[in-house]
């Protein structure tokens, strides 16, 4: 029943193509069969299930997380994947948290929606303590409160107006919105401003450490602050240090902004308000490493070059990482069995890399491209952006390895569960005329929008970087920046399942067309460096 829209739409894709060079063509009867597959016989929210409902949260380092990559390895050999394996970087101690719960007790009664600050540690037990709000902008306001903040909960920040939600949540692109994306940014716009503090002075990062020392010398319970979002929405990353050695924290929570404020208007009115809450962590010390998932399927005559499909498998720990990024990596396994199903036979090897570390920096892609492609130096993360040291390193070039030269190019998916609109060109031009022609196919689906802009945030800088071709697709938002991405409504209920069909499909084609073609994809130059900013971060 299904193959009639989709024999349609390849009626319309030969029309199209015809419009495009010819020597740039898609192979027609090739996208039939991925289509076929993917439609019809589509595995994608399965994988996507076990990923989220199984296997999540994956924060990097986690024991979910080795179990959901122990997964990933066995469905790569039950569907025939060859070079099934890990490869490890440094990372950092792992954490899991083990058992959380938050109420109000005093002067009533309420259960309170939060989540504990990743690498944070748990309280001793269960703790019952009063509350009381603080503000501390500077070290000349650590005298104000000494000797006072033993065994409480502080609450860090005021409280937060709520606005009523009079727009909505989700949303698609408009074709307007596709246009002015396919525009070239206006280069007489500024430049975005370095982010921390000025020349001389501490930076944000130095002065919350000076500011967590604090609290912990005093003894305090546990430090709260309202979270991000609101309806019971909250955004939560990180509050510790992966690094075993690092100097201590404070417990750390986020608090949905209602039931803070809540807390802060009792306050206000001079009576006591009481929490009770248990936080239990663990640190994982015993393995210092994290681990990239990685499987192929071997090419023929071009198996030597390499094509790769990836997406970051890590997430954070209050939902369980649906749209960041368990979609885009349930999509990139799909299109690996749909294309080992299909029994297409590439010309170059494919390989899939499901990297960890990403929401720490890329750090599992980079540690990638650095072993295989091209070897950049990284500074440390603790150190001055403005030495001399800092600006060595950054502007050194990548020493280029031998397999860089046989790289063929890279796609990744990461912006949630939105469809497909178009490909982002990260500034080559020189690819246009190609992604034209294999887009065209996809016209029907909604894929159509070419944007010569860089997009940035996620895998596909670690290639883009070392002047590898790597892509991130335009995706429709959907509700990727209001409510999922890094909440605790990060769940497979908000997924669309048609559009990851739809996703699965079309990187799967252009996977395949990338395989296929008899040249590697167009290159931009070396990255040349840099200048470095005055800022600090």
């Amino acid at each position: 029943m299904r193959r009639k829209p989709i024999l349609s739409g390849l009626v319309l894709g030969l029309f199209v193509v015809s419009l495009a060079p010819a020597d740039e063509r898609a192979d027609l009867s090739a996208i039939w069969k991925i289509k076929d597959e993917g439609l019809n016989r589509t595995q994608v929210m399965e994988i996507l299930s076990y990923l989220t409902d199984v296997h999540g949260p994956r924060l990097t380092g986690s024991s979910q997380m080795r179990k959901a990559q122990e997964w990933a390895q066995t469905k790569f050999k039950e569907w025939g994947l060859e070079n099934v394996h890990t490869e490890r970087y440094e990372f950092g101690r792992g954490w899991n948290l083990k058992r959380f719960s938050a109420h109000m007790v005093e002067p009533t009664y309420s259960p309170l929606i939060a989540y504990p600050k990743a690498w944070t540690p748990g309280t001793r037990g269960l703790v019952r303590a009063e509350v009381m709000r603080v503000d501390i902008d500077s070290e000349s306001d650590f005298d104000t409160y000494r000797g006072k903040l033993k065994g409480l909960f502080i609450l860090t920040q005021p409280p937060r107006e709520v606005e009523a939600q009079f727009n909505p949540q989700g949303r698609r692109y408009s074709d307007e919105d596709l246009r002015n994306v396919t525009m070239m940014p206006d280069p007489g716009q500024p430049a975005r401003q370095p982010r921390g503090g000025r020349p001389g002075q501490p930076s944000n990062r130095q002065l919350q450490r000076k500011i967590n020392a604090f609290y912990v010398s005093e003894g305090v319970a546990a430090l709260v602050e309202p979270g991000r979002g609101d309806g019971g929405t909250i955004f939560v990353s990180s509050g510790g240090d992966r690094k075993k050695d690092a100097a201590p924290v404070p417990p750390q929570v986020v608090m949905a902004v209602e039931h803070y404020n809540r807390i802060c208007r009792i306050l206000d009115k001079k009576i006591k308000v009481q929490l009770e809450m248990e936080i239990q962590t663990e640190f994982l010390d015993q393995d210092p490493y994290d681990y990239n998932v990685l499987a192929e399927i071997s090419g023929t005559d071009k198996k030597e070059e390499l094509v790769m499909v990836g997406a970051h498998f890590d997430s954070w720990h209050s939902g369980t990482g649906a749209t960041d990024n368990a979609a885009g990596s349930a999509i990139a396994m799909e299109v690996m069995r749909i294309l080992k199903d299909t029994g297409l036979r590439p010309r170059r090897t494919i390989r899939i890399g499901l990297w960890s570390g990403e929401e720490q920096g890329l750090l599992g892609s980079r540690a990638y491209v650095n072993e295989h492609f091209a070897l950049r130096p990284t500074p440390p993360e603790d150190m001055d952006r403005d030495s001399e040291e800092y600006r060595k390193l950054t502007q050194t070039p990548p020493t280029l390895k031998p397999d860089h030269a046989k790289f063929a190019g890279y796609w990744n998916v990461d912006n949630g569960t939105g469809k497909i609109r178009g490909i982002y060109l990260q500034g080559n031009e020189e690819v246009r005329p190609i992604f034209e022609a294999w887009l065209a196919p996809f016209k029907d689906m909604g894929a159509t929008a070419l944007s010569v802009r860089n997009t940035g945030g996620t895998d596909h800088l670690s290639f883009d970087a070392v002047g590898l071709p790597g892509f991130q697709f335009i995706q429709d938002s959907v509700e990727y920046d209001t409510r999922t991405h890094h909440s605790n409504m990060d769940v497979y209920d908000r997924i669309q399942k048609g559009d990851m069909m739809q996703m699965a499909v079309i990187e799967a084609a252009m996977v395949y067309h990338t395989a296929m073609r008899d040249e590697k994809l167009p290159r931009k130059p070396l990255p040349k460096p840099q200048p470095q900013s005055t800022g600090t971060q």
